[in-house]
């Protein structure tokens, strides 16, 4: 803990903030979005594909307005849109626990995916900016802030939901708040430099038609996509199993709980070590490949599961729930510890390091079409699975789609394709993590 302590202190303020920050936008997050799909399954009574729907939504809104997002942080500063966003996110997630139709719940869902579209690119480019040639360390940094907000998040969301699911809601929507006026008195300014919010419309849409024109930054955005569609399923297929065969009481809200707890601590405790292993033995394209690999695989200790007869109640029942989804989601993390640095800090390498949030938003607007698809695909399967009993077929077909993407990523990696011309292979790793 205190070398964690240390390597963040030797970063600027700022760098500081956004770590602290991302822990906390996690906590308020994942507080309520993990049992999300089962208030809306349960208590609300939404079949799987409108489960699937509604939280797809949500994503759709997030990551496909991430274009509007990052050009606006780069327009107009990051500071400005990370304030935005988490006031937006304050108003969405107090409304979602005051409402059960369904144009509402979309309504809401859209809001607080918006959010996350304004406040997400401003602060990776921010962090990328501030952090240097230290950028793969420190994204590895930021991802165990975001893990323990992921880890802290869904035990007190259990303690929260048990007295309500509205109170979850304002619980989080508080957060949020608090968040949004400590950025405004403590954040410092940054913008993209050269950028003012006195240039043309015109000059964005040629922004815009550039990197739409960066064929390897596209082709990476793509192959990534199937890896944001795996790790959703933490908070949409995995949880729904585990509330299958755990129950909807303390039973099955626990299995739920163990899922964020065993992806959490396992990247406090090796996120570190693990980029600063792959750093010094592997070109970050082989790192992500190998990644992605992990990914795939998460999902077959459920595939194996689907082989148990399932037992009728009791210790082995909630055994069968829990430690199936508990180790897809040690694998996917595992995964993401891998991949993840790696993956901000090629964005910015094929960028050329120039208008960072725009090419984050785009980069994510490409991912989050992918995970709107993915996702109705995947409760669409969980159900005809149930009803055809095919349960191994979700699972088989999200292993498949992390191995395409993996040799997608190393067909990339191969030909060259993740290295900017003239920038060499290096990662902008100051490896002290």
């Amino acid at each position: 803990m205190k070398g964690l302590v240390g390597q963040v202190r030797s970063y600027d303020r700022a760098v500081q903030l956004l770590m602290v920050n991302q822990f906390t936008i996690n906590l308020g997050f994942y507080l309520l979005m993990p049992y999300l799909a089962a208030h809306l399954s349960g208590t609300l009574g939404l079949a799987g594909w409108l489960v699937g729907l509604v939280l797809g939504v949500r994503n759709l809104s997030q990551q496909g307005m991430f274009l509007v997002g990052g050009t606006l942080a780069d327009r107009f500063g990051y500071k400005p849109l990370i304030v935005a966003g988490c006031l937006l996110r304050t108003a969405g997630f107090a409304t979602l626990g005051l409402v059960d139709s369904l144009p509402a719940l979309l309504a809401a869902s859209a809001a607080t995916g918006l959010a996350g579209a304004l406040f997400n690119p401003a602060v990776r480019a921010y962090l990328a900016a501030g952090a240097g040639e230290r950028r793969v360390e420190a994204f590895a940094l930021f991802n165990v802030f975001y893990q323990a907000g992921i880890l802290l998040g869904p035990p007190l969301g259990m303690v929260l939901t048990g007295v309500g699911f509205q109170v979850a809601c304002l619980v989080s929507a508080a957060l949020f708040a608090v968040l949004s006026v400590v950025q405004i008195r403590a954040l410092p300014a940054r913008r993209e430099p050269g950028t003012g919010s006195g240039r043309a419309a015109g000059g964005v849409l040629a922004q815009w038609r550039g990197m739409l024109a960066n064929r390897p930054f596209l082709l990476f955005a793509t192959a990534m996509t199937g890896s944001y569609v795996l790790t959703f399923q933490v908070y949409l297929a995995l949880p729904l199993q585990a509330r299958r065969l755990g129950g909807d009481g303390t039973g099955g809200t626990a299995a739920v709980a163990v899922l964020f707890a065993v992806s959490g601590l396992a990247t406090l405790a090796g996120q570190t070590r693990v980029t600063r292993w792959c750093a010094a033995r592997y070109a970050p394209g082989a790192a992500l490949t190998g990644g992605l690999a992990v990914m795939g695989l998460a999902f077959v200790p459920l595939v194996l599961a689907t082989a148990v007869p399932v037992p009728e109640a009791g210790a082995a029942r909630w055994l069968l729930a829990a430690v199936p989804a508990a180790l897809a989601a040690l694998l996917l993390a595992f995964g993401t510890m891998i991949a993840y640095p790696f993956e901000m800090d090629t964005i910015v390498r094929l960028s050329g390091n120039r208008l960072v949030a725009t090419h984050y938003g785009l980069y994510n607007t490409v991912c989050g079409i992918g995970i709107t698809a993915g996702n109705l695909v995947t409760g669409a399967a969980l159900d005809a699975a149930r009803g055809s009993g095919l349960p191994a077929l979700p699972w088989l077909a999200l292993c498949g789609l992390g191995v395409g993407c993996a040799a997608a990523v190393y067909g990339l990696h191969r030909r060259g394709r993740l290295t900017p011309e003239g920038t060499g292979t290096g990662t902008g790793v100051a490896v002290a993590v």
